[in-house]
């Protein structure tokens, strides 16, 4: 760790041997193993070695890849992105006995002020997986400090995707990485700063959300209408958004404002992203549930609706 203080060529020598990620978590190796009167064209099972346990079906062609391998590619990227990795936080999240794994780096030293006490900072997160629910993917994004949600931008986020480590290319991962946190430093910031300052009605919420993640099929009337559970959560995070950033928070009273800023219904979808059990299917995955919903509200900004309300 003393190594996040020392400058130049000596500190990327240091982080080529620093350990990010939580490698005890992962570090298990899975295998292929024939089916019970399964014909191997079928296919075969995959499991751990340690335990035993299956994790899933695949191919006989497929070629696993341990999390070891591809978590030591990630940190390869990392370290060559050319981000200031001091005070930086990393999890490791393994789920579903190991089938599938989030890698996820919060990047303190890149501060960026939205407002008065509402700070931006760059995030990283990996996911991959055994069971094919996830192929390697990555992204950086933001995540905001006020509150602790993820921020989840559609076109201000670095994206790299691969079905396999062989498709994985570390320089490219890593240019990748330094330009989404040059974008949100940049463009992206100043982007996020235009969304504080530009009104909207709260009826205009409402339809934004009714066209976006609210939306759902009505097989009688054969149109889309509104999920009003989904509505309705979204609105009241939308209403508590305003009464703390643009009102006097717990000194006003619930629901006491009809406008509020694209920064504050930006903030409505993303914590509602982060937070699964807000609003989620009972019996539903919360990891799964996020990811769901975080690729919604990328959807979201790229809609046509929000991009005429940016121009307003």
């Amino acid at each position: 760790m003393l190594c996040l203080f020392v400058t130049g060529e000596s500190n990327r020598k240091c982080m080529r041997n620093f350990v990010m990620f939580n490698h005890e978590a992962i570090d298990f190796q899975v295998e292929k193993f024939p089916l019970t009167d399964v014909p191997t064209d079928i296919g075969v099972g995959l499991r751990r070695v340690d335990t035993g346990e299956t994790l899933a079906i695949v191919s006989e062609q497929y070629t696993p890849t341990q999390y070891l391998e591809i978590t030591d590619a990630v940190e390869e990227a990392l370290n060559q992105s050319g981000l200031d990795l001091s005070d930086a936080e990393f999890e490791t999240k393994s789920y579903d006995g190991g089938a599938k794994l989030e890698l996820i780096t919060k990047f303190p030293a890149h501060p960026m002020k939205i407002a008065e006490g509402d700070v931006v900072v760059p995030e990283f997160k990996f996911r991959t997986s055994h069971n094919s629910t996830w192929s390697n993917n990555g992204y950086v994004g933001a995540f905001r400090s006020f509150c602790y949600n993820s921020l989840v931008s559609g076109n201000v986020l670095g994206y790299v995707y691969g079905k396999h480590t062989k498709n994985f290319s570390v320089p490219q991962f890593a240019a990748k990485i330094r330009t989404a946190a040059e974008y949100i430093a940049g463009d992206g910031m100043d982007q996020m700063q235009r969304w504080y300052n530009t009104p909207i009605k709260r009826d205009t919420a409402i339809d934004l959300f009714t066209e976006t993640l609210a939306h759902r099929q009505d097989n009688v009337k054969r149109e889309q209408v509104a999920n009003k559970k989904k509505l309705s959560n979204l609105m009241k995070i939308f209403d508590e958004e305003n009464r703390y950033l643009l009102g006097q928070g717990r000194y006003e009273k619930y629901a006491q404002r009809n406008e509020g800023t694209l920064w504050t219904a930006y903030q409505a979808a993303t914590y509602w992203s982060s937070h699964p059990e807000y609003g989620g299917k009972e019996g539903s995955k919360a990891h799964t549930t996020k990811v769901t919903r975080e690729d919604q509200v990328k959807k979201m900004l790229n809609h046509k609706m929000w991009k005429e309300l940016e121009v307003c």
